[in-house]
C-alpha cells in the first residue's frame, strides 16, 4: 500500500521519542510553547473547562457514535477508527490527499454524480471512469476496471490509480455493489494495491433491491474508508456532520491512521459546539430515516404503476431502483435532453436534471426525485410525461 508523499516523513524526532518515553513512565510533560487558552483558565467556556485536541473528533462523541453503528450497519464498529469531520464531501478531499501525489489516479463510477470528478480537480488529483451498464438493473462494468488496473499500475508506473469509489447505493442509477462485484473488486485491489473509498450514505434506503445487500463498512482484507453522514441518515441537510471508517489489515489501517491524523490534525478537529449535539441527533436518526424512506418507497410505487398504466403513448419507462432517493426515467432518445429541459423550463417553470449532467453518453434520461410530497410529486412526473409525449406526437 502506497500514501502520497503530503504528510511527509512518518518518523519520530528524537524530543518527541523521549517525551513519550518520559510519559511512557508516568512522568507529566509541559509544553513551553502552550498556547491553548482553555490550559489557563481564559475560555469564554469557565476556568473548568479545558480543551484537549483529537485530530479524530472527540472520544466521548466517537464512543456514542460507534455503539449506535454497530448496532445500525450489524457490525463491530471500534471508535478509535472513526474521524468526525464536516461532511463527505471534505472526507473525499482528505482522502484524496492522503491516497493520492499529484496526477494519481481514482477510479469512480460513469454514469454517476459530479462531486467526485470536482473534488478531484481541486486536489490535483486525475479521476478516471469506469462503466456502469443497464440490463434489467445496473451492474459494474468489472472488465473496465481491470483493463484500468492493468494499464496505469504495472511495476514502476509514475501516477498508478490509488483508489476506487464505490457508491453503495450508486446515485442516479440507484444500484448497490452486488456481493459478486464486490468479491471481484475487492481481489483486484489486493492485487494491484489499491484503497476502496465507500460512500454508503444512501444504503439504509432501499427501494426495489435484490437483497444480500451488505456495507463496505468494516471490510477487512483491504484497506477501505466508509463515509457516510447525518444530513442523509436525518434528512437535514444542514446538519454538517460527516465520518469515514477505516478498516482493512491491521497494519494498513495503522499506517493510514497516522497519517490521516495528521491531515485531520491540520485542518482542526470538528468543534465540541457541535460534537456535543451528536447523542440528541442519534435518537432522532432511526425516525427520521424510517420517515424519508417511507415517503421515497410510497412514490416509487406510485411512479411505477403510474407510468406502466396511465400514460398514453408508452413511451416512458422507469428504471429498476434498488435505492436511494432517486429515480430514472427512461424516454426515447431522438428526443434531445435539452429540449425536453426547456420544454419543461418554459412551460412549466421546472428545471430539470437530464442525463449528461451525470455523464449518461445518450439522450433519453431523467433523474427525478422521490422526496416531494406525494401530491406535488405526482404532478411533477404528470408535467414530466406530458412534455415528453407531446415533443413525440410533435415529431
Amino acid at each position: 500500500m502506497h500514501f502520497s508523499h503530503r504528510t511527509g516523513d512518518q518518523r519520530l524526532n528524537a524530543l518527541t521519542i523521549r517525551s513519550q518515553e518520559l510519559k511512557g513512565r508516568g512522568i507529566s510533560i509541559s509544553h513551553l510553547n502552550d498556547s491553548n487558552p482553555t490550559h489557563f483558565g481564559m475560555s469564554v467556556h469557565g476556568h473548568d473547562f479545558r480543551y484537549i485536541a483529537n485530530p479524530r473528533g472527540s472520544i466521548a462523541s466517537r464512543e456514542i457514535l460507534a455503539a449506535y453503528l454497530s448496532r445500525r450497519y450489524g457490525c463491530e464498529i471500534n471508535a478509535q477508527q472513526l474521524y468526525l469531520l464536516n461532511s463527505t464531501s471534505q472526507a473525499y478531499a482528505w482522502l484524496m490527499m492522503l491516497l493520492c501525489d499529484p496526477e494519481d489516479k481514482v477510479l469512480y463510477p460513469k454514469p454517476g454524480y459530479p462531486l467526485i470528478e470536482s473534488i478531484c480537480a481541486l486536489t490535483g488529483v486525475e479521476c478516471m471512469p469506469y462503466r456502469m451498464s443497464y440490463d434489467g438493473s445496473w451492474v459494474i462494468d468489472y472488465v473496465s476496471i481491470s483493463d484500468a488496473l492493468e494499464r496505469c499500475n504495472y511495476d514502476g508506473a509514475e501516477h498508478p490509480i490509488k483508489a476506487i469509489v464505490l457508491i453503495n447505493p450508486n446515485n442516479p442509477t440507484d444500484s448497490y455493489v452486488k456481493s459478486e462485484e464486490r468479491k471481484r473488486i475487492v481481489d483486484l485491489c489486493r492485487q494491484y494495491g489499491v484503497s476502496i473509498i465507500a460512500d454508503e450514505v444512501f444504503y439504509d434506503f432501499a427501494l426495489e433491491p435484490f437483497g444480500a445487500n451488505k456495507r463496505l463498512a468494516g471490510e477487512s482484507s483491504v484497506l477501505t474508508f466508509a463515509l457516510d453522514g447525518f444530513s442523509k441518515m436525518l434528512a437535514a441537510a444542514d446538519v454538517k456532520v460527516g465520518w469515514i471508517y477505516v478498516s482493512g489489515p491491521d497494519n494498513e489501517v495503522v499506517q493510514a491512521q497516522q497519517r490521516l491524523d495528521i491531515i485531520a490534525d491540520d485542518f482542526l478537529p470538528m468543534s465540541t459546539l457541535i460534537t456535543q449535539q451528536i447523542p440528541a441527533l442519534l435518537e432522532k436518526a432511526d425516525s427520521q430515516t424510517a420517515l424519508i424512506h417511507e415517503r421515497c418507497v410510497s412514490n416509487m410505487q406510485w411512479l411505477r404503476e403510474y407510468v406502466e398504466t396511465s400514460t398514453q403513448l408508452g413511451v416512458v419507462s422507469v428504471l429498476r431502483a434498488e435505492g436511494g432517493w432517486s429515480a430514472l426515467l427512461r424516454y426515447p432518445s431522438s428526443i434531445e435532453d435539452d429540449e425536453l429541459g426547456l420544454a419543461l423550463l418554459n412551460q412549466a417553470h421546472a428545471m430539470s436534471a437530464p442525463g449528461y449532467f451525470f455523464d449518461f453518453d445518450s439522450n433519453g434520461y431523467m433523474s427525478i426525485s422521490l422526496l416531494p410530497e406525494t401530491e406535488n410529486f405526482r404532478k411533477n412526473v404528470k408535467t414530466v410525461v406530458d412534455a415528453i409525449e407531446r415533443l413525440i406526437t410533435a415529431e
